[in-house]
């Protein structure tokens, strides 16, 4: 920060303002070498003219006040001044709209200003958001920023590379390309500018907001013709983070301990206490168990203690069934004990007001170095260390999959779909009030589990939503990371608020911040649990050329939508390719893409097109829509798929494969046996395997593995 940054800063600080005035913000940015029309403020309207003259014709004039943040609502601009006569007059104007607009607004004069060339009129401007702190922001000027919310988000700093592709990821940035006979703007001036507002709003944590509007774009530069600045000086909270190293060794003693304390443990059926007791001991954990209660000798078995205290073996995580009002003290002994964490099933804390009491435990597990999970939570699964530290039923079908969830509810439906679908999981975890572990704890952890090879999470707010996305970004590029963002809509919003004191942050913040660290996002909860099932069983695909194999016309023409809402590419058919197809389908039958074989063909005909399609490198993945036929049962269909698959993964040659199945309840077998072959198949759907299709591409061409 220069002298004359400090000087702007402290004098607005000093005056009690939340507003640079323009001249303090474009001195700001000038310093920084974004280009600015020339600019001077007038307080008569003799001096307005000398000034326009100096400057030359056309020219902008503009109210200057601190208490007008937005001078089009108070009719304080006028643009396209072309005279000295239209100056005065215009000053005139501007300043009595002013007052009728505010009338004890306090009026410094009038900004002339040197009128912008035309060119493409967009936004760049950078917001402080609850969760992920600086952002910068870009969209096209108008009507489509301010209506249609066309604009883009990225964490600030942004690296010119980001910038420019900021240019290319919002709905209207065809635009700057040039449209009917419209030259093409300078995109390496306006990423300049957008690299240059990341760094600022970086650099000077007290800008609250800034918003270049508009910045006119053209085939020769960029310039901008507004600046408003909003700044905030309170101090800010700063969430305390350990280092990595430290995380990662908390969470491995947590989530794979060699000993578990229950506080609380009962021999009382329908407690708590004696559910996660019953859990530990049905589900297999082969590690110590330390019941605690203040009375009994043993429970289910197992010497009982009064204390964690009394305990002379290390115990590394402590599982809380009491009321709230005795977990201070409980933990406490467990901070005293050197316990590393401790999983805080009670309820009764910030969900219901209670935000004093849940603050008591961070700031006794901050003392003590206890980790919290919780509070307000089911418990925990890792599967292999037939670990089930919860009150909800045993779960130990052993996997690949990851699942986290902020709400109890949600976590009972990833348990439920898990068991239904038979999908391995490596660990279920509950966040519930995230008072201390949360998401980006959670993703350290995996990043380095052999056992986990795909994330799920569900979460209602990010508590430290920069630390998430740093993380992700760096774990999603060796592992998927699937996430259900709860609240994207208004209502949703509100329901999460109430729920457990989340508040939901800007929807489409979230969308970009999270796709840009290369995250999958899934919009309902079946999506988040059928791409934590499906995305593991695919290989990753080795190019973009998708292509549909069909036996019913209608369910190519579904499959074909899906993969354009999905992002897929069907691949354009060579013609050498066209004719191999041919071979083996009849003359009524259609060729290209989709691949329509019809429903009366035998069970060789799938085996040799999906054969073909296999042994072609041109084509990397394959998506089958098969039709009920009595001449090709379902069953008979999902055996000649997997042997083929099979014959194929021998010799060395593996794609991924998704399959819809339309007919009669056969083919919920035939699907079911698809899957437990690694080939994601779903009966009565054409949307939800190009969906799994789609998750999986987004990953990999996320973590630089298809381009």
């Amino acid at each position: 920060m220069t002298e004359s940054t400090t000087t702007i800063f402290e004098a607005a600080k000093a005056e009690g303002r939340s507003l640079l005035t323009p001249a303090e913000a474009r001195a700001l940015c000038e310093q920084y070498g974004i280009p600015m029309p020339k600019d001077a403020t007038a307080t008569t309207a003799d001096e307005a003219v000398a000034i326009a003259g100096g400057f030359g014709y056309p020219v902008v004039l503009k109210i200057v006040s601190p208490d007008i943040s937005h001078k089009t609502d108070a009719g304080g601009v006028i643009a396209g001044v072309a005279d000295a006569d239209g100056v005065r007059t215009g000053f005139e104007t501007i300043v009595a709209n002013a007052k009728r607009y505010d009338a004890n607004a306090r009026i410094s004069g009038v900004q002339v200003q040197q009128m912008a060339p035309a060119g493409r009129e967009v936004i760049v401007g950078a917001v402080t958001d609850p969760s992920f702190g600086k952002l910068v922001a870009f969209g096209i000027g108008g009507v489509l920023v301010e209506v249609l919310k066309d604009v883009t988000f990225r964490l600030a700093p942004v690296s010119n590379e980001d910038a420019r592709r900021m240019l290319e990821s919002i709905k209207a940035g065809q635009l700057l390309n040039g449209v009917r006979g419209s030259a093409p703007v300078d995109k390496a001036a306006l990423a300049g500018i957008i690299e240059t507002v990341g760094r600022i709003v970086a650099e000077h944590p007290e800008i609250e907001e800034l918003d270049l509007n508009p910045v006119i774009a053209s085939e020769h530069g960029a310039l901008a013709v507004d600046v408003r600045i909003a700044v905030n000086f309170e101090p800010r909270h700063v969430p305390n983070r350990p280092p990595h190293d430290e995380i990662v060794r908390a969470m491995n003693r947590i989530m794979k301990p060699d000993a578990v304390a229950v506080i609380g443990a009962s021999a009382e059926e329908g407690k708590i206490g004696n559910s996660v007791m019953k859990n530990l001991i049905n589900g297999g954990y082969e590690g110590t168990i330390y019941p605690i209660h203040p009375k009994a000798e043993s429970i289910e078995g197992i010497k009982a203690y009064k204390s964690v205290k009394d305990v002379e073996g290390v115990i590394d995580v402590a599982v809380f069934a009491i009321p709230a009002a005795l977990v201070p003290n409980a933990l406490k002994e467990c901070g005293e004990k050197s316990i590393p964490g401790a999983v805080l099933i009670p309820s009764g804390f910030a969900e219901t007001g209670n935000v004093d009491a849940q603050r008591e435990l961070q700031e006794i597990g901050k003392q003590y170095g206890v980790r919290l999970m919780g509070p307000n939570i089911y418990g925990f699964y890792y599967t292999h260390k037939n670990l089930c530290a919860t009150f909800c039923t045993a779960y130990t079908v052993k996997g690949q999959a990851a699942l986290s969830s902020q709400s109890g509810g949600i976590g009972m439906a990833i348990v439920g779909f898990s068991r239904s679908a038979q999908m391995g999981v490596s660990a279920i975890v509950g966040l519930g009030n995230k008072s201390d572990i949360d998401e980006d704890d959670l993703l350290a952890f995996f990043e380095q589990d052999d056992n986990t090879q795909v994330i799920a999470q569900h979460f209602e707010d990010l508590k430290d939503g920069r630390a998430f996305a740093e993380v992700a970004k760096r774990v999603s590029k060796q592992k998927p990371i699937i996430a259900l963002k709860a609240g994207r809509t208004a209502a949703g919003a509100r329901a999460a608020s109430s729920h457990t004191g989340a508040l939901a942050g800007n929807d489409k913040v979230y969308d970009d911040v999270l796709e840009h660290a290369g995250v999958i996002r899934a919009k309902t909860l079946r999506d988040l649990l059928e791409f934590a099932r499906g995305v593991p069983a695919l290989p990753t695909p080795k190019g973009e050329n998708v292509i549909i194999i069909t036996g019913a016309g209608g369910s190519g023409v579904l499959l074909s939508d899906s993969c354009v809402d999905n992002g897929l590419s069907l691949m354009k058919m060579p013609d050498d390719l066209d004719a191999a197809f041919r071979k083996f389908i009849p003359p009524f039958g259609a060729a290209g893409n989709p691949v329509d074989i019809t429903g009366g063909e035998p069970p060789s005909t799938y085996k040799a097109t999906i054969q073909l399609a296999l042994e072609d490198d041109r084509i990397h993945s394959i998506i089958l829509g098969y039709w009920h036929t009595i001449i090709t049962p379902p069953m008979v269909f999902a055996n000649l798929v997997v042997d083929i698959v099979e014959e194929m993964k021998a010799k060395g040659i593996t794609k991924p494969i998704v399959a819809s199945l339309a007919g009669d309840v056969e083919v919920e077998e035939a699907s079911e046996f698809l899957y437990q072959h690694g080939i994601p198949a779903y009966a009565y759907s054409t949307e939800i395997p190009v969906q799994v299709l789609g998750a999986k591409y987004k990953w990999a061409r996320g973590a630089g593995l298809v381009r």
